[in-house]
């Protein structure tokens, strides 16, 4: 099938008193029509300004987008006219943010911001944008949708404000809809409601969904293709019964362990991993991760390794990946003593 979009090496920078933020790093993928992709990895590893990126709303003049294409049915997006940026935002592709208490304007009543784009994009009046508000809050299961439209962003609860932004988001039923940590800061029943909600919809609708979190189990549950970043790049890419069955990188490795188990040992100690992700205006050379990899030779500090394909079309960002004792199915500590 065809893709819906194409992401071709894409790279976005910052520029800071303290040098060049390296945000983007040469990201590459594809979102087929109906399909989800994960995105995942640490805080700072470039999730986020990924998907801002490919909307072209990254603040000027200290953000800029370098490099790369994002071929949306074959138009690239970072070629558009403002006007035509404008027309696909929420009409075509439409994003969830992380925080919906700030991206909700607080003086606008809810009904009033979702019609708002159905105002927009489809040409409706003031009171049939507000009639489909209210259908659409329904559908998303807010309790007496019409006369909760005409309440403020703070007279909804933090699960509420979330189904809000999702109406808000399939207003103009999208193509794709980017979900960025839709359930940061939501407990735990909430977040299973809200991810049940947006599988609901893309079952009714067909919309290609791209899901940016740090949860690898809701990942592993919904998305057909995951995408793991570091410092900026993409260190693994590929179906999601690849990526989690047979994880290829090191770091990939590294979330799947600091996972919580029901086989962990009697102390139920999550296995972390060791330092930190280093600074993105001074990535280490060679491979990013190799400060933290426990698995690193002298090829991973002086050469940058090539996003590698295997048979199955699996890719992975390391020196070691075509190695048969990097397979994730070997016990660890074979592979330890293996590797050293």
């Amino acid at each position: 099938m065809p893709a819906l979009l194409e992401v071709r090496g894409l790279s976005t920078r910052f520029t800071t008193r303290d040098g060049i933020v390296k945000a983007v790093d040469g990201v590459s993928f594809a979102l087929e029509p109906g399909k989800t992709l994960g995105v995942v990895g640490e805080s700072g590893s470039g999730k986020s300004v990924t998907a801002l990126s490919m909307m072209r709303l990254v603040a000027e003049p200290q953000g800029k987008i370098v490099g790369g294409e994002v071929l949306f049915k074959g138009a690239d997006v970072l070629k558009m006219s403002e006007r035509e940026v404008r027309d696909m935002r929420g009409n075509r592709i439409a994003m969830i943010f992380q925080d919906p208490m700030t991206s909700l304007n607080p003086v606008f009543r809810v009904g009033r911001q979702i019609g708002e784009s159905l105002i927009l994009h489809k040409g409706m009046s003031r009171k049939d944008a507000f009639d489909r508000a209210v259908q659409l809050l329904d559908m998303v299961g807010i309790p007496n949708a019409r006369d909760r439209a005409k309440d403020y962003p703070h007279q909804f609860s933090g699960g509420m404000r979330q189904r809000a932004m999702i109406a808000m988001a399939l207003a103009c039923d999208p193509d794709i809809l980017i979900a960025d940590e839709p359930t940061t800061a939501l407990d735990v029943t909430i977040q299973a409601q809200i991810l049940e909600l947006i599988m609901e919809m893309q079952e009714r609708t067909g919309t290609a969904i791209i899901i940016i979190t740090h949860d690898l189990g809701v990942v592993a549950d919904i998305a057909n293709d995951v995408m793991v970043m570091y410092a900026g790049r993409q260190v693994e890419y590929g179906e999601s019964r690849h990526v989690f069955g047979d994880s290829l990188h090191p770091y990939t490795w590294g979330l799947l362990d600091s996972l919580p188990r029901h086989d962990s040992d009697e102390k139920g100690e999550l296995v972390p991993i060791e330092g930190q992700p280093p600074s993105l205006i001074n990535v280490p050379y060679g491979c990013a991760f190799h400060p933290r990899c426990p698995y690193a030779e002298e090829i991973c500090r002086s050469e940058v390794p090539p996003l590698l394909a295997t048979d199955t079309g699996h890719l992975s960002a390391c020196h070691f990946s075509a190695d048969p004792a990097f397979r994730r199915g070997m016990d660890r500590d074979q592979e330890r003593v293996a590797l050293k």
